[in-house]
């Protein structure tokens, strides 16, 4: 058996560049022509480098703390609401169908999906709004959980791809790669779709509520908008030979993204939850930094904080 695993090792890597030859398209990145990591290093015999990447990422403390990290809602009382977690899998899930069906790497994708938010503050976005009024305020810093999420990244050692993707899911820079442009518009279709759900369970949102137009567009329920949004996507870009949306739908879903905004993220229900969320990160940073600490030990502590934990540091202060 070991002179077999030997033999699999051996040629691991020459039938992966054959495979990838025959069956992605010439737009896709290949495993094996990745531009490198910031530290040289051995690699796997059978695993390719965004495999390896992938893996690295799942079996970090960052990836762990996810489950812990709510999307809209501080710590809820239920077993059915989104986190991080599930939002994490969500998205890669999602952006992996996009992939096989254009022809790129899912391997690349995967690993770019399962790391995007590994960054990410408790607390959702009132998290991360808190936590750079905080830093700009005391230290004139900023933060961005994008950012962060690159210097996990960084410190894991990964390709410059998975970290390119991971960087520019967000923000103005547009990704490098074809996969990274597929989680960047993916990760709104999956929050946009399964925060409705959220909002809808929580008694924020009925289905009444939801903009007519929008949903006459995309669909009635959740999986028929991913649906419509998935199918969308990969036909346009299959057209175009770019990461695109339709101007019909990808218009629809900007303009159900704004109503989420308008009623959910920054709506009167939340607002209450969001003066919580900044008010517990706002005491764990000035306690921090009345005490001398410096300003990036204090950044990646509380970045690195699960709902739950936040709130009970803060109770102990």
């Amino acid at each position: 058996m070991a002179e077999l695993a030997g033999r699999v090792a051996d040629s691991f890597a020459a039938r992966v560049r054959a495979l990838e030859d025959d069956a992605l398209s010439p737009l896709a990145v290949r495993s094996y022509e990745t531009r490198g990591r910031i530290r040289p290093e051995q690699e796997s015999d059978v695993r390719t480098p965004f495999q390896r990447d992938r893996d690295r990422i799942v079996h970090s403390k960052p990836f762990r703390r996810l489950k812990g990290k709510t999307q809209v809602f501080i710590d809820p009382t239920g077993d059915h609401y989104r986190t991080r977690m599930t939002h994490t899998l969500e998205t890669t899930g999602i952006a992996r169908v996009v992939a096989r069906a254009l022809r790129l790497n899912e391997d690349l994708v995967e690993a770019i999906g399962l790391g995007h938010d590994t960054g990410h503050t408790p607390f959702g976005h009132a998290g991360e709004e808190a936590l750079a009024a905080a830093l700009a305020d005391r230290f004139g810093g900023r933060f961005r959980h994008n950012e962060q999420s690159l210097l996990i990244a960084e410190r894991l050692n990964l390709t410059h791809e998975v970290r390119d993707g991971i960087l520019t899911h967000t923000g103005r820079h547009e990704p490098d790669t074809l996969e990274g442009k597929v989680v960047r518009i993916v990760d709104r279709v999956a929050y946009i779709n399964h925060d409705i759900d959220d909002a809808i369970r929580y008694g924020i949102l009925e289905e009444g509520d939801l903009p007519r137009a929008e949903i006459e567009v995309l669909g009635p329920s959740g999986s028929r908008r991913i649906d419509t949004l998935v199918h969308d996507l990969i036909e346009t870009s299959a057209r175009e030979g770019e990461i695109v949306q339709s101007d019909e739908i990808g218009g629809a879903m900007l303009a159900l993204r704004s109503f989420m905004f308008e009623r959910v993220y920054l709506g009167p229900e939340t607002r209450l939850e969001h003066e919580r969320a900044r008010a517990t990160v706002r005491k764990i940073f000035d306690t921090l930094a009345d005490r001398g600490e410096p300003p990036e030990q204090i950044t990646e502590f509380i970045a690195g904080m699960t709902d739950r934990y936040a709130l009970e540091y803060a109770q102990a202060l």
